[in-house]
């Protein structure tokens, strides 16, 4: 098993899309890319501690590989906002990339050139690309949200658009 660490905004949203994908085998919700050991979500929330929300998978590259992953990634979040995902605003919302090594460092700028290359957005993509350093999960009450919460107006207007998005575009990665 592989790991890709991945901030698209609000990591409920990210969750259920990577929750639904081959291949992946668990997605943990966290906090990474900042300055406080162990934040909690309140602190994170302030914007003041330099944390994304973001979500750590763990993969089988036998089945999807790195380059598959960021392409979910970026088709399912707007990577041309910065410090932001909707009507959630912050630098906890950054679109951002944690590679874990050298190859995905590699594999990530490739993608992101090629998408630039290939004007697939109206504007240019600010995603960042870090080296991950600490990843520091979520509270409990985090992991599986879409799951546990889908009929809540968050849910129901802003992640469920985005795992049907996901559906529609990857039918052939789902999970059976």
């Amino acid at each position: 098993m592989e790991k890709a660490t991945l901030g698209g905004g609000c990591f409920w949203c990210t969750e259920a899309v990577f929750g639904r994908v081959e291949g992946v085998d668990s997605v943990v919700p966290g906090y990474t890319g900042g300055k406080v050991e162990n934040p909690t979500y309140e602190q994170v929330c302030g914007g003041n501690t330099g944390h994304a929300e973001v979500v750590q998978l763990s993969f089988d590259p036998q089945v999807i590989s790195y380059r598959e992953i960021l392409e979910i990634f970026f088709a399912t979040h707007d990577p041309t906002t910065r410090d932001r995902q909707g009507n959630d605003v912050g630098t906890q919302y950054r679109s951002v990339v944690f590679a874990h090594d050298e190859g995905q460092e590699r594999t990530a700028a490739e993608v992101m050139a090629g998408l630039e290359a290939e004007n697939a957005f109206e504007a240019p993509i600010v995603t960042e690309l870090a080296r991950l350093e600490t990843f520091w999960p979520a509270e409990d009450y985090h992991h599986d949200y879409f799951a546990r919460n889908g009929r809540q107006p968050y849910c129901m207007f802003v992640i469920a658009p985005k795992v049907a998005k996901m559906r529609k575009a990857f039918a052939h990665r789902l999970k059976d």
